[in-house]
């Protein structure tokens, strides 16, 4: 059985990233233990509250698989290809991080707005935005994507690519060496970063609540009920929403997680 030593160094090291940990851990531990069995009893009957639920589930689902058809082909280009300019689209799919993301809400309002030209179009096939699901689950992709093409980047980085090049010189096209080589190899990676992008797309509250507050995701529905009832209404709401992602983001990771290499 292996033996842990550990040095000054490590002991240190550990005691800092503690403090990370328990900043992290104790506001949700501390929000967790506030409920009463009362207003979790109320939250888990609460038909609204739930119908939020899967809203913000479902939105979050479909903007991540739309986002997994386009931005995996991207990511693979900027992982395989130099091309002038890379460095600029690099930057761009990295700035609705750095967008606060209210900011995003009103520029996707101007290009998705009543009277906007992409509305007028999809209107007469039953496509609105503003105050709609579809609305809610592009808000999302705008500020969550750039988790999914990093991601995704990196899986593809990391495979050689002399095993490309190899299939290349057997005839292989790169249409079958994507498919049947490089995806199925980079796969984790892009299950990781759906998995990302969908758990940063549950939790944004800015640019949905300027898209559409109604219906009402679970982040807008906690503000709602904190402004107009006060705490004890929103905690109880925050707290299964923490749990219901909690349960489903494990169970996600657990599948994307690296596989084992064994020591020889």
């Amino acid at each position: 059985m292996r033996k842990y030593r550990l040095s000054l160094f490590s002991i240190t090291f550990l005691l800092l990233g503690s403090v990370v940990l328990a900043f992290i851990i104790a506001p949700l531990a501390r929000l967790i233990l506030a409920a009463s069995n009362q207003e979790l009893g109320q939250a888990l009957h609460d038909a609204e509250l739930w119908s939020s639920i899967w809203l913000t589930l479902r939105a979050a689902a479909a903007a991540t698989l739309a986002s997994t058809f386009f931005g995996v082909p991207l990511a693979y280009l900027l992982a395989r290809t130099r091309f002038p300019g890379r460095a600029v689209v690099l930057g761009i799919v990295d700035l609705p991080i750095m967008i606060p993301h209210s900011a995003a809400g009103i520029a996707l309002l101007t290009l998705i707005g009543r009277h906007s030209v992409i509305q007028r179009a999809t209107e007469p096939l039953g496509i609105n935005f503003v105050g709609a699901e579809a609305g809610i689950a592009l808000a999302m992709a705008f500020v969550s994507v750039p988790f999914l093409i990093n991601a995704a980047r990196e899986g593809f980085t990391a495979i050689p690519d002399r095993i490309e090049k190899v299939a290349r010189t057997l005839g292989a096209s790169r249409t079958r060496v994507f498919f049947t080589i490089s995806l199925p190899m980079a796969w984790r990676g892009i299950l990781s970063g759906m998995v990302l992008m969908w758990a940063r797309g549950i939790s944004e509250f800015g640019a949905v609540v300027i898209i559409a507050y109604h219906p009402m995701t679970t982040p807008v529905l906690v503000f709602q009920r904190f402004n107009d009832y006060g705490l004890a209404s929103a905690r109880a709401a925050a707290v299964i929403l923490i749990l219901v992602c909690a349960a489903g983001f494990s169970i996600l990771r657990f599948i994307a997680r690296p596989a084992r290499t064994e020591s020889l």
